[in-house]
Order: C-alpha cells, then sequence, then structure tokens
C-alpha cells in the first residue's frame, strides 16, 4: 500500500506527540527543555497544526528556503546565530564546511 507524503507525516507526528505525552522521560540536565504550547485541550503541543509542500523552482528560492530552516533555531532563542545550531547545513552552505550530519548540497 502507498502513502502520501501527508499521511506518512500525519503517522510520524501522532506517534511522536503521543509517546511524549505518555512517558514522562527522565532528561539529562545539559538537555535542553523545550516548553510545549498549550492546545485547546489543554494537552501540550508539540508540532505545528499543518505542513505544506513547496516546489523550488530557482536559486532565488532555494536560498529563501534555506535561510528560512537556518533562522529556525535563531527564532526559537535556542541559539545566538545559525551557525552555532549543530544540526544545521548553515555552515556547509555557508562555509563549505562539514557539521553533524553529513550534506547531500542541493544544486
Amino acid at each position: 500500500m502507498r502513502h502520501t507524503p501527508s499521511v506518512v507525516l500525519k503517522a510520524l507526528k501522532q506517534r511522536v506527540s503521543r509517546d511524549l505525552r505518555r512517558n514522562k522521560r527522565r532528561i539529562s540536565m545539559a538537555q535542553l527543555r523545550l516548553p510545549f504550547m498549550s492546545a485547546g485541550g489543554g494537552l501540550p503541543r508539540f508540532w505545528q497544526p499543518r505542513f505544506y509542500d513547496f516546489n523550488v523552482y530557482s536559486a532565488k528560492k532555494k536560498r529563501e528556503k534555506l535561510e528560512y530552516m537556518h533562522a529556525n533555531p535563531v527564532k526559537r532563542g535556542l541559539v545566538k546565530n545559525p551557525g552555532a545550531w549543530m544540526w544545521s547545513s548553515f555552515l556547509f552552505y555557508e562555509k563549505g564546511e562539514p557539521g553533524l550530519v553529513p550534506i547531500d548540497p542541493v544544486d
């Protein structure tokens, strides 16, 4: 049976959310605790409500989307600059430096 990306992402989000709500995990003191937003029913919300796909059709749009992704940890207040987020591809795209996660360059 084949599923669309929407169905797969929905199932993933549901599993992660249920697991986070059900299991109160012991967290290392070194790990950052993220505040979860409260949903209408009072349950903590981990995911944003929706997502949408978007075809990146030009070099300008590619740059725009990369800048948006690289800015997310800064906007969330997790780091002061995008290069400080260890999971980011920022340093790879900006300086050609390898990061923690191997990157397949997007042309």
